[in-house]
């Protein structure tokens, strides 16, 4: 076999292309980066996408192998650069999936300060806190054993049931104490 400075030639053939004897194979992440990372990039950035875009990808495609990099090592015929560029290809598209899926907005558009603030104005704010305000009152206005069946059920998100249970009453006796709850609540905070 040819020798190059003393390296055989065969073995100059796979740096300068970067394929490797599948036998003497190794998931060296660095040396493969160093190869692959430009050219998996460029061929992101042939399908559409950004530079930034693509770099990140990139570097996703190299954070996933190094991730799988003990179930990969003992692969006997695997080509780690048809590898690396499969997960970059799959990566690439769930990205333009997803950015299918989500709509933006340039923040320097006209579309973009005409967009509504989504949280709630100062007079929201101050009415709904009377509405809570309103209904603690009612329902310290309720009997002890009402108001117990009520919390339990709405906020111990309890059944009917097991209200009736832990008071130790019927079901259908349970069920009146709440819905006689839910009629002085909605009394009381309607009249207010």
């Amino acid at each position: 076999m040819k020798m190059i400075a003393g390296k055989s030639l065969q073995s100059v053939r796979d740096e300068r292309t970067g394929s490797q004897n599948v036998m003497s194979m190794s998931w060296d992440i660095q040396g493969l980066f160093r190869l692959h990372a430009k050219g998996i990039a460029r061929s992101l950035m042939r399908r559409g996408m950004s530079g930034e875009a693509a770099a990140d990808i990139t570097q996703d495609t190299f954070e996933r192998v190094l991730v799988r990099q003990s179930t990969l090592e003992g692969a006997t015929n695997h080509n780690p650069k048809a590898y690396l560029y499969r997960v970059s290809r799959n990566l690439g598209i769930n990205q333009i999936r997803r950015d299918a899926l989500i709509r933006t907005v340039d923040l320097d558009s006209e579309e973009a300060r005409e967009q509504p603030d989504p949280s709630p104005s100062p007079e929201h704010i101050v009415y709904s806190r009377q509405c809570l305000l309103q209904t603690f009152r009612a329902l310290e206005q309720l009997p002890a054993r009402t108001r117990t069946a009520f919390e339990m059920h709405r906020l111990g998100e309890r059944t009917i049931a097991e209200v009736g249970e832990e008071l130790g009453i019927s079901t259908t006796r349970a069920w009146t104490l709440i819905h006689q709850a839910y009629r002085h609540l909605l009394s009381a905070t309607e009249e207010e």
